[in-house]
């Protein structure tokens, strides 16, 4: 066991919770109670790290570029990255769901009723990067006014020059102690995944399903198709890189953020597997990844533009190609305008169908699986962030390709 990859314990833990939350499906509350509470743990040790590895991270980063030009510019065709695989990844989604009419055949529940949030302007949200208080921005963990300020605190640091060493250093270590706990926590990951994915398979048994396993093949299949397409183009494109390479060097980071559904519980492993099995240099990691996790949401987008055709279909609305094309740029726009805000899926998902006209109830219907489309759309997302940050230290000559021959070697 000790000399098994972490991946494959991951593997492993994820298997026998699947196994073990079939077995409990006639009893849930088993998983609920003396179950899950270990995943609740191990998700609550990795939520203590984020915030100051985030911080610290993309202050190190920004520092490590020398200068302020260099970050917009890096900055720039991340954004740009992030929203060009969002609007083609809801593409794909209406594509899809157009051809197997996702919709067809379904009957629609009596109680269907459903209030969502309401969804903040895109404005409000670009205003509100700038944190008027840093310090509640941290306590609170926003994202986004963090990303804003460590970046403000690094240029700041680069403008001063040799005067700001010190404190570079000091977040350079800081960063470090956060690796290194991360480090141990990972260790748990396997009785994490495993105490995760038990209760989500006893709850969500096939009654609750098969109903809707059309729309979830659906969804699966156009983030699979997004991955191969979008991701293994893009790395082999820009990068030169094997897409197998990509994926099995990204992959304990996959499995980790299908089992928890979160891309920022993720961002630790991310940012690890993407220096060391990815040669991503660290001040790439440090800006795209932390930036990924909040504003891109690529397996969102597909879930979008399919729950939105499955809607239509089912209470019999035609959507003609201009309010498909309206979906594209709506959704686009929200995965930024919605980031950060808890529950940014659904909100993005009322967004598109007010935008169109189509009844929110029907988010109602979807809610009973949305945690197993969950799963899936998160992966997607954190896999489109590392392709993005191999993407960009390519083009900025700071990917390591001796990553790669100590692979090559190594087999």
């Amino acid at each position: 066991m000790k000399k098994m990859q972490l991946t494959t314990k991951i593997f492993i833990g994820l298997a026998l919770g699947i196994v073990l939350g079939i077995i409990l499906q006639p009893n849930p509350e088993i998983a609920n109670n003396y179950i899950k509470p270990f995943g609740t743990l191990f998700l609550n040790l990795i939520k203590l790290v984020i915030v100051p590895l985030v911080f610290s991270s993309l202050v190190v980063g920004a520092c490590s570029m020398d200068d302020v030009r260099k970050l917009g510019r890096i900055g720039g065709k991340t954004v740009a990255y992030y929203l060009f695989t969002t609007a083609f990844a809801i593409t794909i989604g209406l594509v899809l769901a157009n051809i197997t009419n996702v919709g067809g055949g379904y009957t629609i529940p009596a109680d269907a009723t459903y209030e969502i949030a309401a969804a903040p302007n895109v404005i409000e949200t670009l205003l509100n990067i700038i944190p008027a208080n840093p310090l509640k921005a941290l306590v609170d963990g926003n994202m986004l006014q963090i990303i804003a300020f460590a970046l403000i605190i690094g240029a700041g640091i680069i403008g001063i020059g040799e005067k700001g060493k010190n404190l570079q250093s000091f977040f350079d270590s800081f960063a470090e102690v956060m690796y290194k706990i991360i480090a141990v926590i990972m260790n748990f990951a396997p009785i994490g995944v495993f105490a995760l994915i038990t209760p989500v398979v006893a709850v969500n048994g096939p009654s609750v399903l098969l109903p809707l396993l059309k729309l979830i093949i659906v969804v699966y299949v156009g983030c699979a198709l997004h991955a191969i397409l979008t991701y293994s183009l893009t790395v082999w494109g820009f990068a030169k890189i094997s897409p197998v390479q990509f994926f099995k060097g990204i992959s304990p980071a996959m499995v980790f953020s299908y089992t928890t559904a979160s891309s920022s519980a993720t961002l630790p492993i991310s940012m690890k597997r993407c220096e060391e099995n990815l040669g991503v240099s660290k001040s790439i990691c440090s800006f795209t990844l932390p930036l990924g996790a909040t504003i891109n949401m690529d397996g969102t987008a597909i879930y979008q533009g399919v729950c939105a055709i499955f809607i239509a279909q089912i209470y019999g609305i035609p959507l003609p190609m201009t309010a498909q094309l309206t979906i594209i740029l709506t959704a686009t726009l929200a995965s930024i305008g919605t980031a950060g805000v808890p529950g940014a899926g659904m909100i993005m998902l009322g967004m598109v169908l007010h935008t169109v006209g189509l009844p929110i109830e029907g988010i109602a219907i979807i809610a009973g699986v949305d945690r197993i489309l969950d799963m899936m759309r998160t992966m997607i997302n954190v896999t489109g962030d590392a392709a993005c940050s191999v993407v960009v230290a390519a083009t900025e000559g700071e990917l390591d390709r001796s990553v790669f021959e100590k692979t090559a070697k190594a087999k």
